[in-house]
């Protein structure tokens, strides 16, 4: 065999083994982030809520989504978004809509603390004028304690900034929270 042959076989092989080498680290790397991302995904639940309330002229629907990060058993953090329409017939339409920033933390596995900040646009068209028409934005901070069974919360929190424009009837409010 030629020196010309011997070199252009050992060029062949070694582009056909740095070929094979190069594709085998590709893979590797590949499987570590499906893995990573696959592990986040385990620690995320979602969840929120929906309410319906008729009465004598008086309407209220909302819809509040959310979805949360389990850091471990013990932490959660999440983020929420709400939209809330309220009448009441020849008085007042409401529409509220926002986001929230939720902290839970379980100390025990049937007991849950929680701390939640909301903001909200709310836009009020009083029935029969439109200079009486308001919009502005509330502000509350929730402290909430619950009790906790499977992917439900059943609790009560309380708006620590609640003042006299607070949108809610009162500071003090009962709660169930479902995460899935």
């Amino acid at each position: 065999m030629t020196k010309n042959c011997f070199l252009n076989y050992s060029k062949s092989f070694l582009v056909i083994i740095t070929v094979f080498f190069s594709s085998c680290l590709f893979a590797q790397q590949n499987d570590v982030p499906v893995q990573l991302e696959n592990q986040f995904w385990r620690n995320v639940q979602f969840g929120g809520g929906i309410g319906l309330g008729f009465g004598s002229g008086y309407t209220d629907i909302s819809v509040a989504p959310s979805v949360i990060y389990n850091f471990n058993e013990y932490v959660a953090l999440g983020v929420g978004l709400q939209y809330k329409y309220l009448k009441q017939k020849d008085f007042y339409a409401s529409h509220l809509y926002g986001g929230s920033v939720i902290g839970l933390f379980n100390p025990l596995p049937e007991i849950q603390l929680s701390a939640e900040l909301e903001q909200l646009r709310v836009n009020v068209n009083l029935d029969g004028s439109n200079s009486n028409s308001e919009n502005y934005w509330n502000t509350a901070l929730f402290i909430g304690a619950g009790y906790r069974s499977g992917n439900a919360t059943i609790g009560a929190r309380y708006n620590v900034l609640t003042d006299k424009n607070n949108i809610y009837g009162s500071a003090f409010m009962p709660f169930i929270r479902f995460y899935f």
